[in-house]
């Protein structure tokens, strides 16, 4: 079963931007709520727009959040200190997005990341450039893996991202990412693949289409999680379905359950 992060709870969106500005805690829970509701496994909270106040408004999300569901949170910060505080009053195991090879966030997350148990983003940004081909991605996952490992963190805590680029810039971005995937899944036991799904439609119309598309073939490839909107009925039917196909869904009990529910939408 792919591991879902629901995006939604993110202050680059206007409507939480703003939400969050005037302290708004029933419509933050509201947006959580759905997105459990839909089918979420973790929910993502973000306030990185709030640069100066990251530090209070990430740990104010976390509250909030976690007194509407019962459910982990993904932390979606590069900033330690917003990261450390957050983790501290966070109910369970968080995931924590994301470390790279990048030296500065490197050596300022790994202590807060081992300070404490937590599931890690490990994102396939390397030192100086960001990586084009599905080779350079496994390059960058082989050398985080190795040294997250080494620093104690269990493989199956590890959710290598291999950075998700726009086709809209590069046509090539889409089939690069799905060949990280299943080189990473086929050379590194025990790790997770997860991918910021919306990423790949930037600058495109008809997002929602190439975004179901992407995430049935990235899938394929072995993704076992993504960051999305689980709210969008369609992503989810398409989703459950392509898990079924794949043969990962056991007398077809989700699919079955989902339509059931009413959580397929099959127009």
């Amino acid at each position: 079963m792919v591991i879902i992060v629901g995006e939604k709870i993110n202050t680059s969106r206007k409507e939480i931007a703003e939400a969050v500005e005037r302290g708004d805690s029933t419509s933050i829970a509201e947006v959580a709520r759905a997105q459990a509701d839909a089918g979420a496994h973790y929910i993502d909270v973000n306030a990185g727009t709030f640069l100066e106040r990251e530090v209070e408004l990430l740990s104010w999300l976390v509250e909030i959040v976690q007194s509407a569901v019962d459910l982990p949170l993904c932390i979606d910060s590069p900033n330690p200190k917003a990261l450390g505080r957050a983790m501290k009053i966070h109910r369970g195991v968080p995931l924590i997005n994301s470390i790279s090879l990048e030296k500065e966030r490197y050596e300022s997350l790994l202590p807060v990341i081992t300070s404490q148990p937590c599931k890690v983003v490990a994102l396939c940004m390397a030192r100086v450039s960001m990586p084009t081909t599905s080779g350079e991605r496994i390059e960058v996952a082989s050398e985080l893996i190795a040294r997250l490992t080494g620093a104690g963190i269990d493989p199956e805590d590890i959710f290598v991202d291999p950075l998700v680029q726009p086709v809209s810039v590069d046509v090539n971005m889409g089939s690069a990412v799905l060949n990280a995937i299943a080189g990473i899944m086929k050379n590194f036991s025990g790790v997770h693949t997860i991918c910021g799904l919306s990423n790949v439609s930037f600058g495109l119309p008809a997002r929602r289409l190439i975004n179901r598309n992407f995430l049935t073939l990235a899938v394929q490839s072995g993704l076992t999680a993504a960051i999305c909107d689980p709210t969008d009925k369609r992503l989810m039917a398409d989703l459950l379905a392509t898990e079924m196909l794949l043969g990962s869904d056991e007398y077809c009990a989700n699919f079955i359950d989902a339509y059931q529910q009413g959580r397929i939408d099959h127009d």
